[in-house]
């Protein structure tokens, strides 16, 4: 297996230095991480990846057996810091990867140096009988997926303004428009249902490396009290709230995402 070609594996920075490693979430690519890189780059070996099915991804490698869970892509993150023989890594995983990096991390804790679970969360449904707000209910969820089936050029362009938050800034909801665009749709629906009807709250508990939560302060995806769940459910972990609005921070905050995940990296050497 050429991992490398597999998810187009991009490296940078200077060699021998700590690892992060940026992993993108639904409907994207390693292109949103474009303003957060170089400033990563400085003093880290930067690795960025496209998920299977994504950006410029070996399409060929997608199945709808072995993607149609999380535990597909926790496979591909700890292949990919096994071929490459990164060391314990810091793992940044943006939204829906900050799950995979949590997968990942219990089953092979000595692979990650940390983790950085931006904008996290472990489950998008209500759940009003445990008192758990995930910022959706489960009508709303199947009403978005039913809609996405349906048309999803459609849904990308109704649902990527709202994900990114930031209407004074239009250009930035375009970007992501496009970039929900790029991606095939069948694959966008296998991705989408993995995205917004996992339940990962019970595996929380098992990361026992350090980890950094940094959510934004204002986020229609993953709202505050997300943030708060997943830091209260795992153990000696770290609560930043960034000054950021909507779910993709390092598009409309770069200087403070990358900030953030320097100081938490630089403080695991």
């Amino acid at each position: 297996m050429d991992v490398r070609r597999r998810n187009h594996v991009t490296v940078a920075g200077p060699a021998g230095a700590p690892v992060v490693v940026l992993a993108h979430g639904f409907g994207c690519d390693q292109n949103l991480w474009r303003l957060v890189a170089p400033v990563l780059e400085r003093d880290f070996t930067v690795v960025r990846f496209d998920h299977v099915g994504a950006g410029n991804s070996d399409l060929s490698a997608w199945s709808a057996e072995r993607y149609g869970s999380l535990d597909g892509y926790a496979d591909d993150v700890l292949e990919l810091c096994q071929e490459l023989d990164l060391g314990p890594v810091t793992f940044v995983g943006h939204s829906v990867s900050a799950m995979m990096g949590v997968l990942a991390a219990a089953r092979e804790p000595d692979a990650f140096a940390g983790l950085v679970l931006l904008a996290p969360s472990p489950c998008f449904v209500d759940d009003p009988d445990a008192g758990y707000r995930g910022g959706f209910s489960a009508a709303d969820i199947e009403e978005l997926l039913e809609s996405l089936e349906a048309n999803y050029l459609g849904w990308s362009g109704a649902m990527a303004p709202v994900i990114m938050g930031n209407p004074d800034r239009p250009e930035l909801g375009e970007e992501l428009t496009d970039s929900f665009c790029r991606t095939d749709p069948e694959i966008a629906r296998v991705f989408a249902r993995v995205t917004f009807l996992s339940d990962n709250r019970s595996d929380l508990a098992g990361v026992e490396v350090p980890t950094l939560v940094a959510q934004c302060s204002q986020d229609a995806i993953a709202p505050p009290e997300v943030g708060a769940f997943v830091h209260a459910r795992i153990a000696g972990s770290r609560l930043v709230t960034l000054n950021a609005t909507g779910h993709c921070p390092q598009l409309a905050a770069p200087e403070e995402t990358a900030a953030a995940i320097a100081a938490f990296a630089g403080a695991l050497r």
